[in-house]
Formats: structure tokens, sequence, C-alpha cells
């Protein structure tokens, strides 16, 4: 996938989506954590569906807008786009500054030196 980049509203909507499943312009208003305008709604679902990540079908005069594209998709362009922009493209860099700026709790510590010996011993494995 190109790199997406999604406004914050944007990436309100595609969570609606995805976790609620498709809706017409209304049932997205509802489900938003902040209030928009319904034509605000119908401009973000039009600028998606011009960005290709959602599409809709006609039920009757309504639309029902889905996603069209995953929500692993996106998160992985923007991971992409954050560690590029922001650090040089060093996914090390990024872990890095996580322990540095005491961002990390020492339970999710644990998980990420376990995740990251897993991650080595398949390594190994595949090395060998």
């Amino acid at each position: 996938m190109d790199q997406v980049s999604l406004g914050e509203r944007e990436l309100d909507v595609m969570m609606v989506l995805w976790t609620a499943g498709p809706g017409t312009v209304a049932e997205v208003k509802e489900r938003l954590p902040a209030a928009l305008a319904y034509n605000t709604v119908l401009t973000i679902l039009r600028n998606l569906e011009a960005k290709a990540l959602v599409d809709h079908e006609a039920e009757g005069r309504l639309f029902r807008y889905f996603p069209v594209v995953s929500q692993e998709a996106v998160k992985g362009s923007a991971v992409s786009r954050l560690v590029a922009k922001f650090f040089g493209g060093s996914p090390v860099s990024v872990v890095a500054h996580l322990l540095e700026n005491d961002a990390l709790s020492a339970d999710e510590l644990k998980a990420l030196h376990a995740h990251l010996n897993g991650r080595l011993a398949g390594s190994e494995k595949k090395d060998q």
C-alpha cells in the first residue's frame, strides 16, 4: 500500500467503519467521538473515497460507506511514515526513543524483551 496520510477526523471515521462496520453518513456521525456536522462527515467520507480508502453502496437514496483497506494496512503505512519522518528510517531509533523517555512501564518492557527474544530466536534459526 502507498503511504497514506490521514488527518485526525479521517482516522476517527475510519475507526468507526473498522469497528462498527459499514454505515450511512448519519450512522457514522452518531458513532464519532466528536460532534461533527452531517456535511462535515459527508465531506470526510468523500475525501476517504477519493483516497480509495472507502467505497459505498447505494441503498435507495442513501449511501452505505465501508472500508476497502484494512486497519493493519493503514497502521503499517502510518508507522512507516512516522519512522521515516521523525527517526531517519530507523526502527531502532524509535525503540531507543521509547526507552530513553520512560514511555514504557516495567510490564511493557518485559513484553518488549520477550518479543525481541522471540524475534532473535527466529532470526538465528533462519541463519543456520
